[in-house]
């Protein structure tokens, strides 16, 4: 028999399961205005990106985090111990001696990736090791073996090119030999001088400042093409704002990190300022002459190794140089 009640009892008052369905709906709708927001303030900054990237040609926020990141590996190697940085500069150099040479490849140049990697770390590992004449002699050592690895593995080729392309496949060969290790051996000269890790931070610094104020001058205000047939992106502003950037960034480093004059520091940067935008439009007439728009798309956001130290390249040289002069002249430490 059934008690009166025994039908409610167990179950909540309906007023209570009112209020608990009001507050689950509550729930969902905030989560789902919640989510409605995020994907709008998503497809915003997509947009923002896009914009960017088509104006910039780059992923921005990758290239910023992935830059940041191979920036401190390069601070931290030069400050703490110099054969680490020569390790890192050895890695990097391979890694664009085998894009570079796989894009040439690509384009119709027969050249050997093995010869030229070893090569490559040879004269640099000279560099470093032995005195200066030293590294002559490893240039001079690479272009023999270059030259002899291609002729030898043309007789193993089903080749009927003519004698001008193979003498072209010789000559690009020796160019990328010149133009990525022996460029690259200047840093590592300069960084086993006395104190010559404060020099190279500061050249890499210089060189990644220009880089930076003509990226964000240009993208704010470039109107007028430096060299439209080579490098469209390149503009006349962006220019003017990697001066200002290399000028108010090299007197800080003269002052603070090389103790010189803060002359030194406007005549450095100003000087690198031409190296670095002389490397930047030559790796893009290299890019224009092959028919791409990056060397490789390794790294995220920046292309390719090349991509990134193009202007580094033809800097190391010139750092080299006015550390050399400057120490001659006593203005250095």
């Amino acid at each position: 028999m059934t008690e009166p009640g025994d039908e409610t009892r167990g179950r909540a008052p309906r007023s209570k399961r009112v209020s608990r369905d009001e507050l689950q709906a509550q729930l969902r709708a905030r989560r789902a205005e919640l989510e409605r927001q995020v994907r709008s303030t998503r497809a915003q900054i997509d947009q923002v990106n896009e914009r960017i990237e088509a104006r910039a040609g780059r992923n921005l926020l990758l290239a910023t985090v992935f830059g940041l990141a191979l920036g401190l590996i390069m601070i931290a190697s030069l400050i703490f111990v110099k054969a680490i940085f020569v390790v890192f500069c050895g890695v990097v150099m391979a890694f664009t001696i085998f894009e570079l040479v796989r894009a040439l490849r690509e384009s119709g140049r027969r050249i050997d990736i093995i010869p030229a990697v070893i090569s490559g770390v040879t004269i640099l590992a000279v560099s470093f090791l032995a005195e200066p004449a030293w590294r002559w002699i490893a240039l001079a050592g690479a272009v023999v073996f270059v030259v002899l690895w291609r002729l030898v593995a043309r007789l193993f080729e089903a080749d009927k090119r003519s004698a001008r392309n193979v003498l072209r496949d010789l000559v690009t060969g020796i160019f990328v030999q010149l133009y990525v290790p022996f460029l690259a051996s200047f840093a590592v000269i300069l960084v086993a001088q006395p104190e010559g890790q404060w020099w190279t931070l500061a050249f890499l610094i210089l060189v990644i400042s220009v880089d930076i104020g003509a990226y964000a001058s240009g993208l704010s205000f470039g109107k007028h093409p430096m060299a439209p047939k080579i490098s469209p992106k390149k503009t006349w502003e962006g220019f003017a704002g990697a001066g200002v950037a290399a000028v108010v960034v090299g007197t800080v480093l003269a002052i603070f990190m090389l103790h010189v004059p803060w002359w030194v520091g406007v005549i450095f940067g100003l000087a690198l300022l031409g190296t670095a935008t002389l490397g930047d439009l030559t790796e893009s007439l290299i890019k224009r002459d092959i028919g791409i728009k990056d060397i490789s798309s390794w790294l995220p956001g920046h292309g390719g190794f090349l991509d990134r130290i193009d202007s580094m390249l033809p800097s190391a040289p010139l750092a080299l140089l006015m550390y050399t002069l400057f120490s001659v002249t006593g203005i250095t430490a």
